[in-house]
C-alpha cells in the first residue's frame, strides 16, 4: 500500500510531458513505416516482400519529406523539451530525406550485380534500349548477401544464391538509420541527443557487412565500424556526464545557460565538450577520428556507402553545429582554436592521402575526409553566414556523393564492381555520357566554377573569411588545388587512354537507378548555375532556436 502511495505521489510530481505529434510527424513517420517493414519482412511471402519494402521506403520518405515543408517556419520545442524544430532542424531533416530517397533507389537495384554485358560507350546511356550484345544475360540479384549469417562461400550460401534469395531488411534497417539521423540534429538535450546517435549507427553497422561480393572485406569492415563507433560513443556518453555535472541540466539551453552565468568549472566544461566532440567528429569522419572512413567505404555494399556517406554527414554536422551554437557558444573563444586546427589537419590528411590510392572507392574515402575539413571551415566562423554556408554545402555534397557512387556500381569486372583505378582507363571513350557524368560529380567535388561544389566551396571560404579564419581559407585553398589533381587524374584515366583488353563490363542500370544518376548530375548542375534559392533558404535556416 505504501508502494502504491509513494507512486502515486511520483506520478502527481512528474505530469506527462507534452508531446506535439503534429511537429514529431516527419520522424513517426519513418519510423512507423521503419517497424511495418520489420513486420513485412517476417510475415509477407518472399515473392511479395521486395516490391512491397519498396512501395513502403518511397511513401513513406515521400510523406515524410512532405510533412517537413508542410512544417516549414514552425519554431518550437516538444517532448518535455528533448526535441527541437526550428529551422535548422527542419532544413537538415528535408536534406537528409531528399538523399535518402536518392539513397534507397540505389539499395533498391536489383538488376545490375546480375549484369555481365560489356556494352558499347555510345549505347550504353545515349540510348533507352536494354544492353545490347548477344547472349547478354542481367539475373535478378542484387548487391546484399543472400545469407548475411552464412560463411562467405559457403554451400548454404550458394544455395541461397541459386534459389534467388534476397535480402531485402536492408529497407527497415535503412529506415531505422534514417530516424534516428532526423532526430539527430532535432535534439536539444544530450541524452535525447545519444540516443539517436545509437539509433542511426546500429543499423548501418548491420548494412556494411551485408554485401554479397567480398564478403569478408564487408564483415571486416561492418567490426571495425562497430568497434570504434562504439568506442566514440563512450567518449560521447562521458562528455555528456561531465555536462551534466558541469551545468546540473542535459539541456542545451540549460547548459548555455550556466556558460553565460559562469557558475561552474571552465574546466569540467571544456573537457565534456571535447570528449562530446570526439563523438560527432567520428561521425564526420574528422581527422585524426577518420581511420574507420577508407575501411568501411571500400567494404561496404557501394548503395550504403552511398547512403552512410551523404546522410550521416549531413546530420552529424547539424548535431554539431547544435551543440556548438546552442549549447557552449560562450566558450567559442576555447573551442574554435580546437576546430582551427583539425579542419586543417582533416583538409590536408585527406587532399594527400587521396593522391596516393589505386582504389576509386577509397579514393572517394579520403576525400570524403577533405570535404569534412572544407565543412569545419564553415563551423569555425562562427556567424550566422557560417551556419548558412555550412547549411549549403552539407546539401551540396550530399547529392554529389550519391551520384558519384550511383556510377561507380555500373563498372563492374566479373568479380564485382571494378574499383582499380587502371580498371577505368578509356570508360570516357567508351561511355561518353557516363564518362562525362562522372566527370561533372568530380569536377563538383574539386570545386570548379558551373558546379554546386564551387558555390559550397566559395560561401564556406567566405563565412571562414569574415569570422577572421584566413590563414585556414589559405589552407583550404592549397588542399583545394592538391584534390584538384587526384580528381583530373581520373577524368584523364577516362578520357586520354585507351581502354584495356579485358576492360571491365559497363552494365545498364534499371529506371531507380539511371533516374538516381539524372537526378543528381542535374542538381549538381543547377547549384552551380543558378544557387541563390538554395543559398536563401539556408540563410533562412541558420537561425537556432536555444
Amino acid at each position: 500500500m505504501k508502494n502504491l502511495d509513494s507512486n502515486v505521489v511520483l506520478a502527481q510530481a512528474l505530469p506527462a510531458p507534452d508531446i506535439d505529434y503534429g511537429v514529431l510527424s516527419p520522424m513517426l513517420i519513418v519510423f512507423g513505416v521503419a517497424v511495418v517493414g520489420v513486420i513485412v519482412e517476417a510475415f509477407a511471402p518472399a515473392r511479395a516482400r521486395y516490391v512491397s519494402h519498396l512501395v513502403l521506403a518511397f511513401a513513406g520518405l515521400i510523406a515524410a519529406l512532405v510533412a517537413v515543408i508542410l512544417l516549414a517556419g514552425t519554431e518550437t520545442t516538444t517532448a518535455a523539451g528533448a526535441v527541437v524544430i526550428d529551422g535548422p532542424a527542419l532544413y537538415l531533416q528535408g536534406a537528409i530525406l531528399v538523399v535518402s530517397i536518392l539513397a534507397v533507389a540505389l539499395i533498391a537495384e536489383r538488376g545490375v550485380e546480375g549484369a555481365r554485358t560489356t556494352v558499347d560507350a555510345a549505347a550504353a546511356l545515349d540510348t533507352a534500349g536494354a544492353a545490347v550484345g548477344t547472349g547478354s544475360t542481367r539475373t535478378r540479384t542484387d548487391a546484399f548477401a543472400p545469407q548475411a549469417a552464412a560463411v562467405p562461400g559457403s554451400a548454404a550460401e550458394r544455395e541461397a544464391t541459386d534459389a534467388g534469395i534476397t535480402r531485402t531488411e536492408v529497407f527497415p534497417l535503412a529506415l531505422f538509420a534514417v530516424g534516428g539521423m532526423m532526430l539527430f540534429p532535432a535534439s536539444d538535450d544530450l541524452l535525447t541527443m545519444f540516443i539517436a546517435l545509437e539509433v542511426l549507427s546500429l543499423p548501418l553497422y548491420l548494412l556494411c557487412g551485408l554485401s554479397r561480393r567480398r564478403r569478408l572485406l564487408s564483415q571486416e569492415a561492418a567490426l571495425k565500424y562497430f568497434l570504434l563507433g562504439a568506442f566514440s560513443s563512450a567518449f560521447f556518453l562521458y562528455g555528456v556526464a561531465l555536462l551534466y555535472g558541469y551545468a546540473g541540466t542535459i539541456s542545451l539551453a540549460g547548459i548555455a545557460d550556466t556558460v553565460e552565468s559562469g557558475g561552474g568549472s571552465d574546466i569540467t566544461a571544456l573537457i565534456g565538450v571535447g570528449l562530446l566532440s570526439v563523438g560527432l567528429l567520428f561521425k564526420i569522419g574528422a581527422v585524426p577520428f577518420h581511420s574507420w572512413t577508407p575501411d568501411v567505404y571500400q567494404g561496404a555494399p557501394t548503395a550504403v556507402t552511398a547512403f552512410m556517406a551523404a546522410a550521416t554527414k549531413i546530420a552529424a554536422f547539424g548535431a554539431l553545429l547544435r551543440v556548438l551554437y546552442v549549447a557552449v557558444p560562450g566558450l567559442s573563444d576555447e573551442w574554435r582554436p580546437i576546430l582551427w586546427a583539425v579542419a586543417i589537419a582533416t583538409m590536408l590528411v585527406g587532399a594527400v592521402l587521396a593522391v596516393t590510392q589505386t582504389d576509386v572507392k577509397r579514393m572517394l574515402a579520403y576525400s570524403a575526409i577533405s570535404h569534412t575539413g572544407f565543412v569545419l571551415t564553415g563551423v569555425v566562423a562562427a556567424n550566422e553566414q557560417g551556419i548558412s554556408s555550412t547549411l549549403f554545402y552539407l546539401v551540396v555534397y550530399g547529392i554529389g556523393t550519391i551520384g558519384v557512387f550511383a556510377v561507380v556500381t555500373l563498372i563492374r569486372d566479373p568479380d564485382g564492381e571494378a574499383w582499380d583505378l587502371s580498371r577505368w582507363e578509356g570508360v570516357g571513350r567508351r561511355s561518353p555520357v557516363l564518362g562525362g557524368i562522372f566527370a561533372l560529380f568530380l569536377l563538383s567535388m574539386a570545386g570548379i566554377p558551373l558546379t554546386g561544389g564551387f558555390i559550397a566551396k566559395l560561401s564556406v571560404f567566405s563565412a571562414a573569411i569574415s569570422g577572421g579564419a584566413v590563414p585556414l581559407v589559405i589552407v583550404g585553398v592549397v588542399a583545394s588545388a592538391i584534390a584538384a589533381y587526384f580528381y583530373v587524374r581520373v577524368i584523364v584515366l577516362m578520357f586520354f587512354r585507351d581502354p584495356p583488353s579485358d576492360a571491365p563490363a559497363i552494365v545498364l542500370p534499371s529506371v531507380l537507378t539511371t533516374v538516381t544518376i539524372a537526378v543528381t548530375a542535374v542538381i549538381t548542375l543547377l547549384l552551380g548555375i543558378v544557387p541563390q534559392p538554395l543559398l536563401d533558404l539556408a540563410g533562412q535556416a541558420a537561425v537556432f532556436l536555444s
